[in-house]
């Protein structure tokens, strides 16, 4: 298990780690926790939560708050229009020297999480029967849902089961679409694995989908110390990138 690359004290400035932001207080809040076990694994390191709509503080307001050297990384899975366009263009509004680090992704730290959420809800690995949707918000950029589609070939690795990729907005396939290919590929447990590091209405509506269907759905990554050590990962290649530059 990769563990966060340490960095020298005092080197860098503040995290600011930054949410999308949601209508429903429980992302907000998951972005709010997954801070909290950041300071637990850093005590020294000065974190802020932002966020770029619907919730405070907004970041262009933290940037303006925390001085220099602050690196913004995005609470993000994708590397999508928010991580390309919004957060870049809210850090050059704010006149910042703030960095931006890299999203997320398809770390296999969050995967080796997403695996686990779905042990937690019953799910063996030894068993055969067991097709797994892994449920992502899809995007306009092709690429960001390429990368998407490789964590369900991930996920399975050390297990029996199959999975494939389901989108619960944007491209196809829609999680209906694969979940009929899953039962043509043999399944007949059929299990929801939302590729979401919060709750809220999006997994919703795939919780409503999953209980018309009979299907067991897991809890999204949140505030998993592993979650914590990959925003800790990208805050320090940031660092990293900015010495050797």
């Amino acid at each position: 298990m990769r563990a966060a690359r340490v960095v020298n004290a005092g080197v860098g400035g503040a995290l600011v780690l930054t949410a999308h932001g949601s209508a429903d207080p429980r992302s907000a809040a998951t972005a709010r926790e997954i801070a909290s076990c950041i300071r637990r694994l850093r005590p020294s390191l000065d974190v802020r939560v932002a966020f770029c709509e619907q919730n405070t503080p907004n970041l262009v307001d933290v940037l303006a708050d925390v001085g220099r050297g602050a690196v913004v990384v995005p609470l993000l899975l994708a590397d999508a229009y928010h991580a390309r366009v919004d957060i870049p263009a809210m850090i050059a509004e704010s006149g910042s020297d703030a960095r931006q680090a890299s999203v997320l992704g398809e770390d296999d730290r969050l995967i080796h999480v997403l695996r686990q959420r779905l042990e937690h809800a019953g799910v063996s690995r030894l068993d055969p029967d067991v097709g797994v949707l892994v449920t992502a918000v899809g995007s306009s950029h092709a690429q960001a849902n390429v990368r998407t589609a490789t964590v369900a070939r991930e996920l399975t690795l050390t297990t029996r089961w199959t999975a494939t990729t389901a989108f619960a907005t944007g491209p196809s396939p829609s999680v209906a679409d694969a979940a009929e290919t899953l039962r043509e590929r043999g399944a007949s447990r059929l299990v929801i694995a939302p590729w979401f590091l919060a709750p809220g209405r999006i997994t919703d509506r795939v919780a409503a989908f999953a209980r018309a269907e009979g299907m067991s759905m897991s809890s999204p990554l949140g505030a998993h110390r592993q979650v914590a050590e990959t925003v800790l990962d990208r805050y320090n290649a940031a660092l990293t990138a900015h010495v050797a530059a």
